[in-house]
């Protein structure tokens, strides 16, 4: 039997991402897109489940955010995240309805790496991920 041949330099893996927050239906859009796109998709409804998830699990390629989530709200899990040694350089995407730019403003201060306002298009989101993972 012959050993496994490494992929070729430029053979794209499969990013991990974790998304936290959104309605049910904005997630499911969003699992689906990603997972098209062939990427591994984690996710919760909250920050605070959010932080849970990150604390037990490796840290994904890149996480998706939203900002209006009851209890604690993107802003502060972004805060939250960026305070945790092994997820300082973990890209942070904002992902709402919001357009406000003193919102884009809090949400880079708190250690974002980017924001996508909803409606999206799939396509744009997967390149804007693949940008924030360094594809």
């Amino acid at each position: 039997m012959m050993p496994a041949r490494p992929a070729p330099p430029n053979t794209p893996r499969h990013l991990r991402i974790l998304s936290v927050g959104h309605t049910p239906d904005q997630r499911e859009r969003l699992r689906s897109v990603l997972q098209s796109a062939g990427m591994i998709v984690d996710m919760t409804d909250t920050g605070t489940a959010g932080l849970a998830y990150l604390s037990q699990h490796p840290a994904p390629d890149v996480i998706i955010v939203g900002i209006n989530m009851p209890g604690l709200d993107g802003f502060s899990f972004t805060e939250a995240v960026r305070r945790k040694p092994e997820l300082r350089i973990t890209p942070i995407l904002v992902l709402t309805r919001e357009r406000a730019p003193e919102l884009k403003a809090r949400a880079r201060a708190a250690g974002a790496s980017g924001w996508i306002a909803k409606p999206y298009q799939p396509q744009r989101l997967i390149q804007t991920i693949h940008v924030a993972a360094g594809l």
